[in-house]
This record gives C-alpha cells, sequence and structure tokens, in this order.
C-alpha cells in the first residue's frame, strides 16, 4: 500500500501542533489540515466515492487546496487539479477528458468569478455528477443556488479517518499540460510518482524544522504543489500561501513570516527584482532568513540569476522537470558546485541522455532531445495511446526539449523543440538569443519568437521590455544584435512592450507573441 496522503499524516503524528499553513492572519497546524481533511474524505465517501473516481478541483493558494486535495487522496479518489483561470468551455473539457464524477470549485471574487464560471462548465460535463462550491468562509451558503458548499460536505464528519488503501502505482493525480500544441493532455502521475519526487526534497535542499516557505507558484501546477506543498508536508515545514503574485505582496510575506526558501519562475525572480517598491522593505532582514531559492518552469536568464544573488545574497539552484515528471528529474544541489546556466545533474533515481532523431547519444556539448526514465516519469497520457506511443520509446520518456551535457555530467536546456527557429536551413535557438539580449544594458526583459517570411522561412522578432529610465531604439538594439551575434541569429525585428504576456505559472506566453 501507498497513498501520497501520507505525506501529511506522517507529519502529523510526529508533531501535530506545528503550523502548516500560514494564510494572511491565518495560521493551521498539522492536525487541523489532517482533521479537515479526513473530514471531507468521509463526506466523499459518504456521497457514493469509490477508489480510483476522479475529481476535480479548482481554487487558488488557499488552505482549501491542501485540505481537498489529501481528502480526495484518503477517499481513494484521484485528484485532478484545474487551473484557475479556465473559462466554462475549458472546464468542460478537463471534466470530461479526465472522467471527472464530482469537482471543487471555489467561489472566486468579482474579478474572478471562478464558482460561476465552475458551474457552467459542470453542466456542460456528462459523466461530472456532482459539484462542491468551496466558499471563502466555511459556514457561508453557496453563491449559487442549489449547490452543495465544502462546509456542508464536511458537517458532521469526523476528524479520524481510515485512508483508503491504494498500490504504488495507482494513479494519485493527474495534471493537465498546457496545451500549447493541440488539446491539453492528462499526465497520470503515480502515488509512487508522486511521493519520490517529494522525498527528492531531502537530497535537494536539506529541510530543516524552522523552514517557511513562500508558495506562490500556482498549487494546480506541479511545481508548487510537488516541490513545495508536498515536499513541505513530507518535511513538516510551514508553507505560507500567496493566492496571486505581485513583487510586492511576495517581498511583504518574506519580511513578515520569515520566509527561508522561495521558488519561482524566471518572471517572478525579474519582478521582485525591478519593483520600484523593493527598497520599502527590509531587504537586509529578507536576505538574512532567506536561504535558499529555487528557479524552474522556464529557463532562467544567466544576468538575472547573478543579478538577483547580488541583491538578495541568495544563491538561485536552478531546475528541470516536466508536468509528466512528477516534475523533478534534474536540480543543481547543495554542496555541489554550482553552474550558473546550468540545470544541473540528474536527481537520485533518474537518468538522462541527449540524442539524436534516431535516438542514438550525441557527442558531449553538442545538442540534442533530452529523454529521461526513471520513478518520475509518469504512467502516460490518460486515455492518450496514439500520444504515449510518439513519447515513450524503448523505456524512456522525450521531452521535447533540447539540451547538451558537458564533461561533468551537466546538463543545459537551449530551447523547446516546437519553440526553435529554422531561419535560411540554420537552427536557431530563441533562448540563446534572449540570453545575449538580457545583457544589453538597457534591456530588462526579453522574448524571441519565429515570424514567417518568404526568402528565409522564418524571421527572428524580439520582444524587448527596457528598463526603468532607460530609452533605445529598434535600430540601436539591432545594431548591437548585430555585433553581438552571428548573422543568422540576430533579431531583424524588435518590439518595445511595456510587459510581456504570461500564463498562471509565470511562463512567457510565446503563442501569443506568435500572434
Amino acid at each position: 500500500m501507498l497513498n501520497l496522503s501520507v505525506l501529511l499524516e506522517n507529519s502529523t503524528r510526529e508533531m501535530p501542533s506545528h503550523t502548516a499553513v500560514i494564510f494572511n492572519d491565518t495560521k493551521l497546524s498539522y492536525a487541523q489540515i489532517n482533521g479537515a481533511a479526513n473530514q471531507i474524505a468521509a463526506g466523499l465517501t459518504a456521497s457514493g466515492i469509490k477508489k480510483g473516481d476522479k475529481i476535480a478541483l479548482g481554487c487558488p493558494n488557499l488552505p482549501f487546496f491542501p485540505m481537498v486535495y489529501y481528502g480526495i487522496l484518503k477517499a481513494g479518489g484521484v485528484v485532478v487539479p484545474l487551473n484557475v483561470l479556465l473559462k466554462p468551455r475549458e472546464i468542460a473539457y478537463h471534466l470530461e477528458d479526465s472522467d471527472a464524477v464530482a469537482y471543487f470549485c471555489f467561489e472566486g471574487t468579482e474579478q474572478l468569478p471562478m464558482g460561476q464560471m465552475g458551474y457552467a462548465g459542470f453542466n456542460n460535463a456528462e459523466n461530472c455528477k456532482q459539484f462542491f462550491m468551496i466558499t471563502a468562509n466555511p459556514a457561508a451558503p453557496s453563491p449559487i443556488e442549489g449547490t452543495k458548499t465544502l462546509g456542508m460536505l464536511m458537517h458532521g464528519q469526523s476528524p479520524v479517518y481510515d485512508t483508503v488503501p491504494t498500490n504504488p502505482d495507482d494513479a494519485a493525480v493527474i495534471l493537465y499540460t498546457s496545451g500549447t500544441t493541440g488539446q491539453p493532455k492528462g499526465a497520470e502521475l503515480s502515488h509512487s510518482n508522486m511521493v519520490m519526487n517529494a522525498k527528492l526534497s531531502e537530497r535537494m535542499y536539506n529541510s530543516k524544522p524552522d523552514d517557511v516557505h513562500l508558495v506562490t507558484l500556482p498549487l494546480f501546477h506541479s511545481f508548487g504543489q510537488t516541490v513545495q506543498m508536498n515536499g513541505g508536508f513530507y518535511n513538516g515545514v510551514t508553507i505560507s500561501l500567496l493566492p496571486r503574485f505581485t513583487p510586492d505582496d511576495a517581498l511583504g510575506i518574506m519580511e513578515r513570516d520569515n520566509v527561508t526558501i522561495f521558488a519561482g519562475v524566471p518572471t517572478m525572480y525579474w519582478a521582485m527584482l525591478n519593483s520600484p517598491n523593493a527598497d520599502t522593505f527590509d531587504l537586509e532582514k529578507i536576505a538574512k532568513n532567506l536561504r535558499l531559492s529555487f528557479s524552474g518552469g522556464a529557463a532562467m536568464p544567466v544576468e538575472l540569476m547573478l543579478a538577483f544573488d547580488q541583491k538578495f545574497g541568495v544563491f538561485i539552484l536552478e531546475g528541470y522537470g516536466l508536468s509528466e515528471t512528477s516534475p523533478v528529474v534534474c536540480f543543481n544541489r547543495l554542496g555541489i558546485e554550482r553552474k550558473p546556466g546550468s540545470i544541473g545533474l540528474p536527481v537520485w533515481g533518474i537518468e538522462m541522455r541527449v540524442v539524436d532523431a534516431d535516438d542514438n547519444d550525441v557527442p558531449i556539448g553538442e545538442t540534442g532531445e533530452i529523454v529521461v526514465r526513471g520513478h518520475a516519469v509518469m504512467n502516460g497520457y490518460y486515455q492518450r495511446p496514439e500520444a504515449n506511443e510518439k513519447v515513450f520509446n524503448n523505456g524512456w520518456f522525450h521531452t521535447g526539449d533540447i539540451g547538451r551535457k558537458d564533461d561533468d555530467g551537466y546538463y543545459y536546456i537551449v530551447d523547446r523543440v516546437k519553440d526553435m527557429i529554422i531561419r535560411g536551413g540554420f537552427n536557431v535557438y530563441p533562448r540563446e538569443i534572449e540570453e545575449v539580449l538580457m545583457s544589453h544594458p538597457a534591456v530588462s526583459l526579453a522574448a524571441v519568437v519565429g515570424v514567417p517570411q518568404g526568402q528565409y522561412g522564418e524571421e527572428i522578432k524580439a520582444f524587448i521590455v527596457l528598463k526603468a529610465d532607460v530609452e533605445a531604439t529598434e535600430e540601436q538594439i539591432i545594431v548591437w544584435s548585430k555585433e553581438n551575434m552571428a548573422a543568422y541569429k540576430y533579431p531583424r525585428m524588435v518590439e518595445f512592450r511595456d510587459t510581456l504576456p504570461m500564463n498562471a505559472t509565470g511562463k512567457i506566453l510565446k503563442t501569443e507573441l506568435r500572434k
């Protein structure tokens, strides 16, 4: 037997009164989170939920998320976390595609009426039979008449519950890919996948009992869910939740809660580094407490990493993973040489290779597709046999990422296969160009895409956010780029933007830029 909820249960046995979750002025102990999860599990069992049933969860970073997440697992269910920004049509697709029989949805706000959109999507999903509204006040009635609330489900249920036995290879979570190509696919992750990835934290960052994680990465996404919530609960730490990232809110919580560990995507580090209000916070206190920072989700520009290190006095440890790999498979670890620009070494129990189109290893230093095998790799895409055939070959999962390996065994991400630009027969990797552009004294943030063009097939275009109070022209950027890059690489087109489009996890949306 193995059930992912053991992460919460074991820490509850060992330190029941220790603070598990902070949200604004609310502090909840491990015993309180576990008790609530038990009540939810009991309520689900009473509602007819059976082992293996898929149950969707749409909730921002609030204490309700871990309560419901572990409650579903305890009842033997499979959690299907949903992006909180999905619209009714998209919600219905995810509910139908995952075969979800029940759906927990937060009521939302006036600006983001999640409850209304969730209920509309639920009504268009024929297989989904039960809807539970998560209200900000658990005792409040549902804003949609006739719908059952989380509070109603929990009412009268015991805070003690015997977790339904599950096997290590049974599905625990179905995480949906972003769907940048075609419809989103659900990566089916087992209890073993998720528990093993949470346990990697022992080797990744030497967790301490008094650690406080700032969790602003969405918990519906694999990075925040595994590395911080599951990994944090496994280690018995405190997680401080921030539902919507802003640099000032993040710095404020770091100061207020004595945050020791922060994990984010590169754009979050960029935002904190460039916040005009940063100096109004006690940066000395923040830097003194902050002992570790992690980056993932997208490639970290070296210039940004070094600038953040200098200002906050903390190493950013960059890693790599995918929803399909639970997610972590490669990481820069404490006590081992950190190479800026590298994603580090494969984590315990994981093998990685760089291969050509025929699945042959490429020479050291040359680029190819990164393939992975080991305990982190998903069972497969849920009900997608054709997609599974494409990504699995001889036991290796094909990531779709282009990378290379150096003489010391460190890996480097060059770019996504789908983002590669082919200009006049030459392969051009946007990340390489972005790294160079970020070293320009006027450039704060850059994103590069390919634009269809008759003569060369594709032309290179750069979208640039300038540093505050600094000016530059398109011609100046192009001339500088020509001096610093090969002729086939430098951008011929430059567009200045105040901001770049990003998704809920902080990744730059190159699909939007291409439009």
